[in-house]
């Protein structure tokens, strides 16, 4: 056994009091004396009261109420009797009904002083309390407002009631409460009006869940083309910066479009998106076309009346064979002008290759194959070949003492030295040594 399965709720407690026309109703939750529970969090029941006229055409009606409430639209000097239930939805458990209790209602007062048929305008996220003031004239009004959740508490809430700041001591029949809203709670307000310092009066409450309440305006719409294509920018409800709106609402845009032509009346088409860019193709040249959008919440059950309507008038279009002719002939110049470009970069390259590494002149006849290296470019320097020094001795052996001659040796040496090409100045040196050693032999 499972004791909260099989376990049943029992009746709550009752409490009625009539006042001013009205009765005030307060319940208490079915085990609130009991030292043991079984439902330990009394917030999770939903009250559900029946209550009728005493009278035999009586007819039952149904109400779901806080625990502290108040019933109005009663008829005066009459007796009504109520019974309620606790139930538990997420459950799907109902209880037992308390015991009947009636009591009798109380003539309402009609006071001049008070505000009457309060009623809420909300778009865009900002909220308008308006009430009528029944003519009177050096009245004074007091907006206040109760936290919703407060009613949900088995306390009285009569001392929670706050103000709000932009409403206080006003003489206008409205005011702007939207800087008291937040978009994760409800609320419920009422106007207290003051007429000198003795006479007041509350008006009736009114309830404001802000999604719920709120309305959704139209959405700002901007047109623009391209070749064929007609753009629709959309502004969401609010303008740009309304996060609120743009995230809570998931808004979606209904946009309506057609060609407005004077001849014959052309049918509107319908397309629906969730960005605020959308694309309509294949517009006729030489037209103008209308555009109107709604924008709606599908989670919220919203929609907004239609923009404005928009229209922009479509140029004067280019027949389809040359325009595409066109177009081949621009890709065909770009292609043919790129692979010229290319050819010519190429051929200048190589050229300068083939002018540094392989030339096509060739040395003179009278220093080619000298030595083991050949000159393989102008513009390479070659490196210094060894030169030999050399000379040419001339001698002549006499009778008396077989001695050569070296007469001619100097001048031998300088002929040498003039050809200019195996001479060199360093090698002077060398050559002086030479000599000596040569003479020192011969002796």
């Amino acid at each position: 056994m499972v004791p909260e399965y099989v376990a049943q709720i029992g009746p709550p407690g009752l409490e009625l009091q009539s006042t001013d026309g009205i009765v005030k109703v307060k319940v208490s939750p079915p085990e609130a004396n009991q030292r043991k529970k079984m439902w330990i969090n009394d917030l999770n029941f939903k009250y559900n009261l029946v209550f009728w006229e005493n009278s035999s055409h009586a007819q039952l009606r149904n109400k779901n109420i806080f625990p502290v409430d108040t019933i109005d639209d009663l008829a005066p000097n009459s007796t009504y009797c109520f019974k309620v239930q606790a139930n538990l939805p997420m459950e799907g458990k109902q209880g037992w009904f308390s015991p009947i209790s009636c009591v009798k209602t109380t003539q309402k007062v009609e006071d001049l002083v008070c505000a009457t048929n309060l009623s809420v305008l909300a778009l865009n996220m900002n909220f308008h309390l308006l009430w009528d003031n029944q003519e009177q004239q050096d009245v004074t009004y007091n907006v206040q407002y109760l936290l919703g959740y407060l009613k949900k508490l088995n306390d009285d809430y009569s001392d929670k009631w706050l103000g709000v700041p932009s409403c206080e001591n006003i003489t206008d029949t409205g005011c702007n409460f939207s800087s008291i809203i937040t978009t994760t709670a409800f609320y419920y307000l009422r106007v207290q009006a003051r007429q000198g310092h003795n006479k007041s009066c509350l008006s009736r409450e009114v309830k404001v869940d802000p999604l719920k309440t709120n309305g959704i305006g139209p959405p700002g719409v901007r047109l623009d083309l391209s070749d064929t294509l007609l753009h629709i920018l959309i502004s969401p409800p609010g303008g740009a910066e309304d996060e609120v709106m743009r995230d809570n609402y998931d808004l979606s845009y209904r946009i309506l479009y057609w060609k407005n032509s004077s001849d014959k009346e052309e049918e509107v088409q319908q397309k629906e998106v969730k960005q605020t860019i959308a694309t309509v193709s294949d517009v006729s040249p030489s037209s103008l076309y209308c555009v109107k959008v709604q924008a709606f919440s599908k989670p919220y059950n919203k929609s907004s009346a239609y923009s404005q309507q928009q229209c922009i008038h479509t140029p004067a279009g280019t027949p389809l064979p040359l325009f595409i002719f066109g177009i081949f002939m621009g890709a065909l110049l770009v292609v043919l002008l790129v692979a010229a470009s290319l050819v010519f970069v190429f051929y200048q390259a190589y050229n300068k290759i083939k002018y540094v590494f392989f030339p096509s002149c060739q040395p003179p006849l009278n220093i080619e194959g000298f030595g083991a290296q050949l000159f393989s470019s102008p513009y390479l320097a070659a490196a210094e070949e060894p030169v030999e020094s050399c000379c040419v001795i001339d001698s002549m052996v006499t009778e008396e003492g077989n001695q050569t001659d070296f007469t001619d040796y100097k001048h031998s040496k300088q002929s040498s030295r003039d050809s200019g090409n195996y001479s060199n100045d360093d090698n002077t040196a060398g050559s002086k040594g030479s000599k000596e050693a040569l003479e020192k032999e011969m002796v």
